[in-house]
């Protein structure tokens, strides 16, 4: 009986999350065009909060001083790095480039407080002088970060709109030509941002990533004066909801990209989402903001998305169920002499599980034109249990937030 009832749990779950994916692939293929109004003259700030990134930050910084865009400039936060991450901000184009050096004790407090400390550092240095907070644009990149060349050019119109606060470009994987699980992650920020993201933008709930988000300065102020950023280990999560509660909207961008290291070893990619499921948690507090300040409909889809931890650590015990309901009936089988159920009893599993990874391959099929639609389904399908990492790194951080661990180290470059 009890076998039976998870059996049922696991078919409704699959439903209910079933139809949620539908609903958001059929929202993401409709059609949104984002046509220049009137041209503007906008000064970009890119922030790179960098903690032993030595590997990594020169090649980011060229492509961002490489930008065909007059009015922009990096800060480099180094937050108490004691490798050459400093030295290298140095060494770029100090027309491009600015170094902000934190010192411990107060570095190493987070991302947030980094960046936190980044635009506080902005303001006083003079930098910002004679600007329009309305018409500077902060945009997060990670130290790993390579920009699109015509990133300004694709991100600019958004802020046409005086009503845009942020806005969210794509996130692929640089490296995702090396190997499976690198490829993995690519699909799963495409599928991420082109359909899931690409539908927010009907629902007014896009949510900002820790790579590649651009918000106006004048958003960020709004945000109080503490800072825009929380201590969250999801800080970007957090100020995504804030700007829509605060009456901003949030846009996701299709057509530009910024191209980040795939984690290539499993346990430390398990760790690094681990970490993110934690931050995740965290976002629970964020729920009677929605309920009080965000529109009905933008609030549904925040609130479903907040939920998701708590599915996924319930989903996790489906495979279990199924594979325990599999034995059973394997056992009865044999003491039967004979087969119990039909070979077809497989194809209901199958059709739950993984008649997304076609629409998914579909999806992926786009972005990497040269695998073809049948290997991006045949990938997709193994994305499907690509997706059992978060069971894992779920019940890591679940049990991390219960025995009230916080601090996590970064995930280390190669």
């Amino acid at each position: 009986m009890t076998v039976e009832l998870l059996l049922w749990a696991s078919v409704v779950l699959i439903v209910l999350a079933g139809c949620y994916n539908t609903g958001m692939f059929v929202l993401s293929r409709r059609s949104t065009k984002n046509t220049r109004t009137s041209p503007a003259e906008r000064f970009y700030v890119f922030l790179l909060a960098c903690l032993n990134e030595e590997k990594v930050l020169s090649e980011s910084l060229a492509r961002i001083t490489a930008l065909p865009a007059g009015n922009f400039l990096a800060l480099v936060i180094d937050d108490g790095s004691d490798d050459r991450t400093a030295l290298t901000a140095l060494s770029a184009d100090p027309r491009r480039i600015r170094l902000h050096r934190r010192t411990l004790p107060n570095a190493r407090r987070g991302k947030g407080a980094a960046l936190n400390d980044g635009v506080r550092y902005l303001r006083e240095s003079g930098v910002l002088d004679g600007y329009d907070p309305a018409d500077v644009v902060v945009c997060v990149v990670d130290a790993d970060g390579r920009l699109d060349p015509h990133v300004i050019e694709a991100v600019d119109p958004f802020f046409d709109d005086p009503d845009t606060g942020a806005v969210q470009i794509c996130v692929r994987m640089y490296n995702r030509d090396k190997g499976l699980l690198a490829r993995m992650q690519d699909m799963e920020f495409v599928v991420y941002g082109d359909v899931f993201q690409t539908a927010r933008r009907s629902i007014g709930s896009v949510g900002m990533g820790g790579n590649g988000q651009f918000m106006r300065l004048s958003a960020l102020n709004s945000l109080g004066e503490g800072g825009p950023w929380s201590d969250s280990l999801t800080e970007d999560l957090d100020l995504g909801v804030r700007l829509i509660a605060r009456g901003w909207t949030n846009q996701h961008c299709t057509t530009a990209s910024v191209s980040q290291q795939a984690v290539l070893d499993l346990k430390r990619l398990v760790r690094q989402r681990s970490r993110w499921f934690q931050g995740h948690l965290q976002s629970a507090n964020l729920v009677p903001l929605i309920l009080r300040e965000v529109p009905a409909r933008p609030a549904l889809d925040l609130l479903y998305h907040l939920s998701s931890p708590v599915l996924i650590l319930l989903t996790s015990l489906l495979p279990l169920s199924f594979v325990v309901a599999l034995g059973a009936t394997v056992v009865a089988s044999v003491r039967a002499a004979h087969l119990l159920v039909s070979p077809m009893w497989l194809a209901g599993p199958y059709v739950l599980s993984f008649t997304v990874a076609y629409a998914y391959g579909y999806v992926y099929a786009r972005r990497e034109r040269e695998l073809g639609l049948v290997r991006s389904v045949l990938l997709a399908h193994v994305f499907v249990f690509y997706g059992y990492i978060w069971f894992a790194a779920g019940w890591w951080g679940f049990w991390r937030m219960l025995t009230g661990k916080r601090t996590w180290l970064k995930t280390a470059r190669t």
